[in-house]
């Protein structure tokens, strides 16, 4: 419980407002690289040291060399020595073994070539992913084991082509990852650029991108990733293309890139790495038009980050209405022991308290009580402590909400991790329409906020939304590997937020995950039958209607998705099988 007045202490049942402070968002000059204004004493209480680690960087190349190999060892060793890390360098592919492999909280592939592991090899690698291991990609890691399926969605993508070296304007996507979070909206480097064979946007969550106008050689039509993050099978992956150049490991912004990077990778921080498109931007760094204030207090505006000071009031999002099912996402940063929150599902008014009687808050204060803490919804259901506290970023550190309106149903995602699903039965509120607002609480808060976007239905009825399929053993559907070709396996696995974990059901019978369909093979209808990943195509092997059971069955054959056998561990096959309603028949829909 906090020392200073809370929320609790101002008003009851989701109390918003306390104390009075002058109007609106003032723009400040111009900061750091690093944020928004922080005082000495709360940057420094937020720092905290990551739990000693140890790295692997393996730099084996069976084609290209690059002569920065040696520079990249230099500098991930003194980020090591700065930021309570080991790292261990090798160019022997012995080292991947599971037993050696086990010491180490990520493996950084630094711009290795060719084939580097032998399959053996390949397959402790795999065991070393799938138990929760981190990846971290140099340049020419996309330039690695072009014959092995289970790399290639690790990496993410891989290469294609470069033109010369020469600079070009990075834009930087994601300000609310460790690895991009001190940079600013645009990044300008000199670097070799690399184009890759395929689009990594919709199997990873692009943290920045290259502007091809910016630069000669671009191939990729205008939508280049140029570094990104997704978990994979159970572990975490991140991948740069920058790199090439022996200058690039003594560039503070590029190495801090590296550092943020590795951190994710390691578990040391966390992020959301789930794909993300379709999003239009309410407050992109630019301005604030479209927003009013309501109530005292205020915000400032500098970096591309408003941050909170005095209250209590809110900023509110007065150009639109929002109606029908919406997922709104947007990054925000504590700087201590502090309080803010997000307001849905208000009617427009310049009065705050309209918020707190009509709509409801989305709690930021990781000190408050169950019902008032981070990932609550303030006074009204407590968030999941445990999950809330594996996916919570430290003060000092930014964290990313998705809060996902689907018809009275609101769900909280912290980092990519769900740790909230309430439903309004109150007649005097509704999800369904309303407004959205970020809360000044008071003059001891100093809460910051980032890129606040939304994705809108445009107003259709609510209807089942993105996310996992869980069955036995409260584990998830999920395609193999990450793979996106036909044929893919579709099978048991712990949930991890992955893509490769993430379906829809766009209302025409079909289940899909990474823009392909479930599917019976073939059309059979043998117990048996696999079940996997096809090219959408309209046919009765591709259709599924769930049941008043808990079960899905597929009309055209009559049975039903499966996990096989009786032990249910991860790997563990789904096929098609006469319906039984047994444990392994159930399953629960986004």
């Amino acid at each position: 419980m906090r020392t200073t007045l809370t929320k609790a202490g101002c008003r009851l049942a989701g109390a918003l407002l306390c104390v009075a402070a002058a109007p609106g968002v003032a723009a400040s000059g111009a900061q750091s690289p690093d944020e928004s204004p922080r005082t000495p004493a709360r940057a420094a209480a937020a720092a905290a040291a990551d739990p000693a680690y140890k790295v692997l960087a393996f730099s084996k190349t069976a084609g290209f060399r690059h002569s920065s190999i040696a520079a990249g060892h230099a500098a991930l060793r003194d980020l090591g020595g700065a930021n309570n890390f080991t790292v261990d360098a090798t160019e022997d592919s012995a080292a991947f073994t599971t037993a050696n492999l086990a010491q180490y909280k990520a493996v950084v592939f630094l711009s290795t070539t060719g084939d580097v592991l032998n399959g053996t090899q390949q397959t402790a690698f795999e065991q070393y992913i799938k138990g929760g291991g981190g990846y971290v990609g140099i340049h020419a890691a996309a330039d690695t084991e072009y014959d092995w399926p289970f790399y290639a969605g690790l990496a993410g993508a891989l290469f294609h082509s470069h033109p010369h070296n020469q600079t070009a304007t990075v834009k930087v996507e994601d300000r609310a990852h460790d690895a991009t979070a001190h940079l600013g909206a645009t990044w300008q480097r000199f670097d070799e650029w690399y184009n890759y064979r395929t689009n990594p946007r919709t199997t990873a969550h692009v943290l920045a991108s290259l502007d091809e106008s910016s630069y000669s050689g671009g191939n990729m039509s205008g939508d280049h990733p140029i570094s990104w993050c997704k978990g994979y099978e159970g572990g975490r992956a991140f991948y740069t293309g920058g790199g090439h150049t022996d200058e690039s490991y003594t560039e503070a912004a590029f190495r801090r890139h590296l550092l943020g990077g590795i951190r994710w990778a390691a578990g040391m921080t966390e992020a959301d790495c789930r794909p993300e498109t379709g999003y239009t931007p309410l407050f992109d760094g630019t301005g604030t038009t479209g927003w009013k204030q309501a109530g005292p207090g205020s915000f400032t505006l500098a970096n591309g980050t408003l941050t909170s000071q005095g209250g209590l009031g809110m900023l509110w999002y007065s150009a639109k209405e929002f109606t029908g099912d919406y997922s709104l996402k947007l990054d925000w940063r504590m700087d201590g022991d502090d309080n803010s929150g997000i307001l849905v599902g208000f009617p427009a008014s310049d009065d705050p308290w309209s918020a707190v009687d009509h709509g409801y808050e989305i709690q930021i204060d990781a000190t408050d009580t169950a019902d008032r803490t981070t990932g609550s919804v303030y006074g009204f259901k407590s968030a999941d402590v445990a999950a809330r506290d594996a996916a919570l970023n430290p003060p000092g550190e930014w964290n990313t909400y998705e809060i996902r309106v689907t018809g009275e149903r609101l769900e909280v995602f912290l980092g990519g991790r769900k740790v909230n699903d309430f439903t309004n039965a109150d007649p005097a509120r509704s999800l369904r329409q309303g407004h959205i607002g970020i809360q000044n609480h008071g003059a001891d808060d100093q809460v910051s906020f980032r890129n606040v976007r939304v994705k809108t239905s445009g107003g259709t009825p609510p209807g089942p939304q993105p996310g996992e399929v869980k069955g036995v053993n409260s584990k998830c559907m999920d395609v193999a590997g990450g793979a996106t070709g036909d044929g893919t396996q579709i099978q048991l696995w712990t949930c991890n937020g992955a893509n490769a974990q993430e379906w829809t059901r766009p209302g025409d019978g079909t289940f899909r995950a990474l823009n392909k369909c479930l599917d019976v093979s073939g059309g059979g209808s043998a117990d048996g039958t696999k079940i996997q990943l096809w090219t959408c195509n309209g046919t009765g092997a591709q259709q599924w209607a769930p049941q008043a059971d808990a079960t899905v069955r597929n009309p055209q054959s009559g049975k039903c998705l499966d996990a096989e056998g009786a032990t249910w561990n991860d790997g563990t096959r789904i096929h098609l099988w006469s319906c039984h309603t047994g444990p392994n028949q159930k399953w629960v829909l986004p």
